[in-house]
């Protein structure tokens, strides 16, 4: 078990990025331009390169995939639930829902990159590349009566899906590229961590909680409470090795996706009730995420 303290740095990072938004001339606007310029090319080109330099073995990526997406299926099915309660606000809740099982890709890469190097983002893209389509279908769903927007050709285009599949391909079908391709590979994806790590941390902000705390609070149980000690029951039922049973675990414990915010307010959702939940689910992880794993390093 990777002791959690090697996660600090990370999270520094994001502290960090939220102090120089907010205290120097790099603004929002400029941390806009970042946020475009890691989801669209440096952590692509991250991904693709990890996997083609860490293959995957069959039988444990399959195993790996089957707890990776027996936990989402568990927290999308209990957030959707939650929006059958008495007296739960319908709009509210098709906002949030996708907090409680949708999850940070920056600060996923970037901690399965800390424990576990080449191997742990090798792992992380395959999680990845299996729950972000199923995120993305069950977090439009609910949102799909407010505004009428496909999502099928969003997820085909996603370019986080489209260089894990790449990745994959190459694995199989034994690509090898030049040292001078591999190494500038290599430096591109060196940046995206930091630069995405920074920019989560301008992102933060408070929103309307108010609106609804029991509602917030039931979903953020589910994202920080629920889905680590599913996780962690599914990785020792299916007999994960030790590495893998962290990254499952990582996997379950990360904060919300940060563009939850967008997906509500662009599909007339309450955006502000998002950014409260958003800004909550990001402290939450810092605590859970290491305390989960020493969890796991207990009972394994």
């Amino acid at each position: 078990m990777a002791n959690p303290l090697l996660l600090l740095p990370d999270f520094l990072l994001i502290l960090l990025g939220f102090v120089i938004c907010r205290g120097t001339a790099l603004d929002r606007r400029v941390w806009e331009a970042a946020e475009r310029l890691v989801y669209f090319l440096l952590f692509p080109v991250l991904l693709f390169n990890s996997i083609l330099k860490s293959p995957l073995q069959p039988a444990q990526a399959l195993d790996l995939g089957l707890a990776g997406l027996g936990t989402l299926a568990i927290g999308i099915a209990v957030a959707l639930a939650i929006g059958r309660w008495p007296g739960v606000d319908r709009r509210l809740h098709a906002s949030g829902a996708q907090v409680a099982y949708r999850f940070n890709s920056y600060i996923a890469l970037a901690l399965a990159e800390r424990l576990y190097g080449a191997q742990g983002l090798a792992w992380m893209a395959l999680l990845m590349a299996l729950a972000i389509p199923i995120c993305n279908v069950a977090a439009v769903w609910p949102l799909a009566r407010h505004g009428g927007h496909s999502y099928g050709r969003e997820i085909v285009r996603n370019p986080l899906i489209i260089s894990t599949v790449l990745g994959l391909a190459g694995d199989a079908l034994g690509l090898t590229l030049p040292e001078a391709v591999t190494t500038t590979l290599q430096r591109i994806g060196l940046a995206a961590l930091p630069i995405g790590l920074m920019a989560v941390g301008a992102g933060l902000t408070l929103g309307g909680l108010k609106a609804a705390p029991g509602l917030a609070t039931s979903l953020l149980a589910i994202r920080h409470a629920l889905l680590p000690a599913v996780a962690i029951g599914l990785a020792l039922l299916l007999h994960l090795p030790p590495e893998q049973r962290s990254i499952v675990v990582l996997f379950a414990a990360l904060p919300t996706a940060a563009s939850a915010y967008v997906l509500a307010a662009r599909m007339g959702g309450d955006g502000s009730f998002v950014a409260g939940l958003v800004t909550v689910s990001t402290a939450l992880g810092m605590l859970s995420i290491p305390l989960w794993l020493a969890v796991l390093g207990l009972v394994s």
